[in-house]
């Protein structure tokens, strides 16, 4: 072979690799959101922001798939499937039942949870430090706040003893995990509690109906992202029905509840960027500790303590990461 011929073939072969490995490096890896909410509520923009942080550039080397079930709770298990067809890179699994759905449908394809209040005792992880299958994540210990929520409540609405208690029982276990720490934290508060059951929007009307006619004075609202979906219509419904309210998430005060207090998800879902972005350079999720550190805000709703004759104590207003003016 001539030289110039070898060259030529040489040089020819070179730019095929050349643009094969250029290929290969600009397809996007392809990550699967799953969640319970829907896409109003600006929480994954934390992962999107985290991930752009690390370098990540949507369209360039990074393709999102979201599956959301606005909060229809027995969708996750379909939209966990489709996911898991696509052959996503890595699933972002929101709260625990997401989560579970999640690692149902596959044991092969990581997932990392964001938000999960209690990853052992919900079988998904064997310890903090060595998860030891394919999920790994943050956990919010969301769960463990409701006690300084009825503490606060009850700093605010001393003579209010019978607190009404609306959670929704088709988000089976992080509602019950929240009801349980409500009935510890009652006992040693003094507080008697009625737990009102919220399925769909469609009941909001009803409970508050509920609520007001049997004169409770004072409501917690458990996170939920049905509830946080719609934090506009309950803050406004509490208000109309003149209820000292304490919720889980910072839009609930925005939108006019009294207060809020609970995990920043905005925050929570950008601390599982690095957790991504580990996976897609070969890490194990197996070998990778679940972070428990959450950043937790508290927000008084100043206008609305107004409207309701409510004297908020400066006190509590210091403990404030945000007071709504």
């Amino acid at each position: 072979m001539r030289r110039r011929e070898f060259i030529t073939l040489a040089g020819g072969a070179i730019a095929t690799i050349s643009t094969a490995t250029h290929a290969q490096q600009s397809t996007p890896r392809v990550v699967g959101v799953l969640s319970p909410e829907g896409p109003k509520t600006g929480n994954v923009d934390g992962l999107v922001q985290g991930l752009r942080e690390l370098g990540y550039v949507e369209g360039r080397n990074i393709r999102f798939e979201y599956r959301w079930a606005e909060g229809k709770f027995d969708r996750l298990p379909e939209l966990a499937a489709d996911l898991v067809r696509l052959q996503v890179d890595v699933i972002v699994a929101f709260v625990t039942q997401a989560t579970e759905a999640a690692r149902k449908q596959t044991s092969t394809i990581p997932i990392v949870m964001v938000g999960v209040s209690d990853p052992i005792g919900a079988g998904l992880a064997a310890s903090l430090a060595h998860p030891g299958g394919n999920v790994t994540g943050t956990s919010s210990l969301a769960a463990a706040v409701v006690g300084k929520q009825l503490e606060l409540l009850k700093l605010v609405a001393p003579s209010s003893a019978d607190v009404a208690t609306m959670f929704n029982p088709t988000n089976v276990t992080f509602q019950a995990q929240q009801v349980d720490a409500a009935k510890a934290a009652s006992k040693t508060l003094g507080l008697n509690l009625r737990f009102i059951e919220v399925r769909a929007p469609s009941e909001f009307g009803p409970a508050f109906d509920t609520v007001v006619h049997e004169q409770k004075g004072a409501l917690l609202i458990l996170i939920d992202p049905l509830f946080i979906a719609n934090s506009k219509a309950l803050a406004e419904l509490s208000v109309k029905s003149r209820l000292i309210t304490m919720t889980g998430y910072r839009t609930f005060a925005a939108a006019g509840a009294l207060m809020s207090y609970g995990p920043n998800y905005f925050e929570t879902y950008k601390a599982a960027a690095p957790y991504v972005d580990k996976i897609l350079k070969g890490e194990k999720p197996a070998d990778l500790p679940i972070d428990q550190s959450s950043k937790f805000e508290f927000v008084v709703n100043l206008k609305t303590a107004k409207t309701l004759g409510v004297e908020i104590p400066a006190s509590i207003l210091g403990f404030a990461s945000e007071v709504i003016e």
